[in-house]
């Protein structure tokens, strides 16, 4: 929880802005986010709107398809408001959470074996989930992945095919991570779930050595394997995501050698660590106390 910066709106539809989520445009997010409260001054939620460098009217499509669904570990969408002359916005319920990036800020570094491997666990059950009803989540980056005491909540829904449609260019353009972005869906092709897997393996190296792009001996044994499969640039080579959780029943034989390097990983909630939960009270608390802006016509004397 960031104080607001002079550029940033104050309103968002009726809600009222509280404070910044992120220190800064995170990791390659297409979207700026805020704590926001209700009317009645009550209820607090989590608000987004498209960051000024990118197409409010492809942002708010993918907004839009994002209420439409109901999938475990996305950050569902509750409401979405504005267009016309009012930048597009919508709304998730608010608890607290860090992006992942500001966890790694938080813990000094980053995230322990355990942690991470829980986090992999979590993240590709709920990309599995995806897929298998069909949707690609096409998004994925560490500015996408909120953690909080409940586990990983999936937000930047369509980032990729907000950014352009498919067969533009998307390399170099504002609101991709470019280290999360698959090499096919920078040249321009239609997301795919080979896309999502290629974002989580970054995602991961970037919880385990705090860059999406390292070298191979830099990331921890138990990730080696999983994440130089998900980066290959070959989308037909990258795993499934989910394979990297679980498989069929082994056969009594072969038990030994088939489990998963994912396996026996803690489900959500996973086992933050102390300095990130401190984070998250801290946020909680100044939530809180935190007061309602003035408008600026009863500040004029």
């Amino acid at each position: 929880m960031e104080a607001l910066r002079h550029d940033d709106p104050v309103q968002v539809g009726a809600y009222s802005v509280l404070a910044r989520l992120d220190i800064e445009t995170e990791l390659g997010s297409p979207e700026r986010r805020f704590i926001v409260r209700g009317a009645d001054g009550d209820r607090t939620f989590l608000a987004r709107i498209p960051r000024a460098d990118t197409d409010p009217t492809r942002w708010a499509i993918e907004a839009e398809g994002a209420r439409r669904l109901s999938i475990p570990g996305f950050l569902p969408v509750g409401e979405v408001g504005g267009g016309g002359a009012e930048l597009p916005w919508c709304t998730a319920p608010y608890v607290p959470a860090l992006p992942l990036p500001a966890a790694l800020r938080a813990h000094g570094g980053p995230l322990p074996g355990p942690v991470v491997r829980a986090l992999a666990a979590a993240l590709a059950r709920t990309l599995a989930t995806a897929h298998a009803q069909g949707v690609t989540h096409a998004g994925l980056s560490p500015a996408a992945v909120l953690l909080t005491a409940d586990g990983p909540r999936l937000s930047c829904f369509g980032a990729v095919r907000a950014a352009a449609p498919d067969g533009e260019q998307r390399s170099g353009l504002p609101g991709l991570d470019s280290g999360s972005l698959a090499p096919e869906q920078a040249a321009g092709g239609r997301p795919r779930p080979p896309g999502d897997v290629y974002a989580l393996g970054a995602v991961l190296a970037f919880a385990a050595t705090g860059h999406t792009v390292p070298e191979r001996d830099e990331l921890p044994d138990f990730l080696r394997e999983p994440v130089t499969a998900c980066l290959s640039r070959d989308p037909a080579r990258r795993p499934q995501a989910q394979q990297l959780f679980s498989q069929p029943e082994p056969q009594p034989e072969a038990a030994a050698h088939a489990a998963t390097v994912l396996d026996n990983a803690t489900p959500s909630p996973i086992p933050l660590p102390a300095s990130v939960v401190v984070a998250l009270a801290r946020q909680s608390a100044q939530v809180l106390a935190a007061e309602l802006p003035v408008p600026a016509s009863r500040t004029r004397h």
